[in-house]
């Protein structure tokens, strides 16, 4: 359970870093499922380079993970992730489980403490399936960063404002991402699909449709 005083540092902030969420025992099987996972990608396609008018080569994206490889010298952009996945009631949350420490040099996380309360902004991406904010109003060099050290848990508001660092160390930064919202919250568009999105973790989805023909359809 969370404290009064860690619910509201979430509420003014808009992210909160855990500690002890996970044993090290847990940290260290995720930290080898993950490193079997990309070492059987060979040369698939499991990689997406950030590509636009803001910066021509950024971090690597990995459904259901982060992988910011060494040398990558490119930030990723500054955006809100409810660009992606925009709900009526604003619930969805994203949550990083690092299985590396994470700093500025390493490509770790920054943000705009207090951004979600501006709600949804402006989107300036300029290529069909990507979104950032105006990188001039959110400077990354201006954000705050989040160091996290291995096994520490951040979790953040769709509407914060946050990006990456350029990993300009020797070393990868590893995380698990997992994003998600009530399952009481409505969808206003459809802008992004992923895998196993609407998976009901606790309850109940109300919006989804009892057929077994839709089995195999997302919710």
């Amino acid at each position: 359970m969370l404290s009064q005083t860690q619910l509201q540092f979430y509420k003014d902030n808009g992210y909160l870093l855990l500690d002890e969420v996970y044993t090290t025992a847990e940290i260290d099987e995720c930290s080898l499922e993950y490193d079997e996972i990309f070492a059987l990608k060979k040369n698939s396609e499991l990689e997406a380079t950030w590509r636009g008018d803001w910066k021509d080569e950024a971090s690597v994206i990995f459904l259901g993970s982060l992988n910011l490889p060494s040398g990558t010298g490119s930030a990723f952009p500054m955006h809100q992730d409810y660009q992606y996945f925009p709900y009526k009631k604003d619930t969805l949350v994203a949550v990083f489980i690092h299985l590396d420490d994470t700093s500025m040099e390493n490509g770790g996380l920054a943000v705009y403490p207090g951004s979600h309360h501006l709600g949804p902004l402006e989107d300036r991406g300029n290529i069909p399936g990507w979104h950032y904010v105006d990188q001039d109003k959110f400077p990354i060099e201006k954000a705050t960063p989040v160091n996290a050290k291995r096994g520490q848990v951040v979790i953040f508001s769709y509407l914060l404002v946050h990006g990456s660092y350029p990993n300009t160390s020797d070393s990868v930064r590893r995380m698990l991402l997992f994003q998600m919202m009530s399952a009481h919250d409505e969808k206003l568009r459809e802008t992004h699909r992923s895998p196993c999105q609407g998976m009901v973790l606790s309850g109940r989805n109300p919006h989804a449709e009892a057929n077994i023909k839709k089995r195999h359809e997302e919710c």
